[in-house]
């Protein structure tokens, strides 16, 4: 990233926490992200692409925070993009480059990152925030979820680091049907296909609306119980994991042996291996500092 750049994504950072368009709030060690535009559903503007990397530093940084979930506020996650801001930010091919840009590096940095990431899904997920949800290292849904990627209807093309999450998550088939079609389907089709780690509530068979009401009580629930039960696990050996994991998983050599050894001594020659090794002598809960 060059200086003007990181000057640009500076000012989006301060620009959206100041619109609270994005808003950050720690809850035990867990970091939770809202996007909060719900009159529009939580459309992303590109401001709000372009903050998430300084917003994912900061918490990268904070040895406080353990996991972090991305929520929507109110009933929705997000629809995505903001469409009705492209004739401005969009408008031209060199435009379309830039937003592009400005989408992988928000979504490198949330898959990225090197703590574990929950995705707490309710109501809408469509387009760019489906590529949100996959950079995420877990997914919990709503039953009252709706996911879809809606490309084949604008004449846009995924980029690649997107389709290849999705492809790794979906296959190659599911896919393509996702992508062809541009078509909504449910959360119970998104669980059954791979895309959705975990459903929340009830199913749609039998919700009322006094239970849709609560779909994201129940999804945020089961995304932060989770997210507590990972931030006692040892930060290295998650940051190893990650690394690695998402390295193989990406088919374009993001990792090597080098890079694999490195993350493994550095666990091996680290405290919280002693105090692992310790506490499991001893009988007790380890308490790792990520050193």
């Amino acid at each position: 990233m060059d200086q003007g750049q990181s000057t640009l994504y500076a000012v989006a950072v301060k620009q959206v926490l100041e619109d609270r368009h994005i808003e950050v709030e720690m809850k035990e060690q867990v970091a939770i992200v809202t996007f909060n535009r719900p009159q529009v559903r939580n459309a992303m503007t590109l401001n709000m692409w372009r903050a998430i990397p300084g917003i994912f530093k900061d918490l990268e940084s904070d040895p406080e925070v353990r996991a972090i979930i991305l929520r929507g506020a109110d009933r929705d996650f997000c629809v995505g993009a903001d469409i009705v801001e492209f004739s401005q930010v969009r408008k031209d091919i060199a435009q379309a480059k830039e937003y592009e840009v400005a989408v992988d590096a928000c979504c490198d940095a949330i898959f990225e990152i090197n703590k574990p990431t929950l995705a707490a899904i309710q109501g809408y997920c469509l387009g760019g925030a489906v590529h949100l949800a996959i950079s995420c290292d877990f997914r919990f849904a709503a039953y009252q979820s709706t996911f879809g990627i809606p490309a084949a209807k604008l004449s846009i093309v995924y980029g690649v680091k997107g389709t290849r999450k999705l492809n790794s998550l979906v296959g190659m088939t599911n896919a393509k049907k996702i992508f062809y079609a541009g078509e909504q389907f449910t959360a119970e089709t998104a669980h059954e296909i791979g895309l959705v780690d975990q459903l929340c509530g009830v199913a749609l068979a039998e919700v009322s609306m006094k239970d849709s009401s609560h779909a994201s009580e129940q999804v945020m629930d089961a995304a932060f119980e989770y997210a507590k039960k990972l931030s006692k696990s040892a930060p290295l050996t998650i940051i190893g994991a990650k690394k690695i994991l998402n390295g193989l998983n990406s088919g374009m050599g993001d990792i090597t042996f080098e890079i694999a050894d490195n993350v493994i001594d550095q666990a091996a020659a680290s405290q919280d291996y002693l105090e692992g090794r310790n506490a499991f002598i001893e009988k007790r809960q380890p308490q790792f500092k990520g050193k």
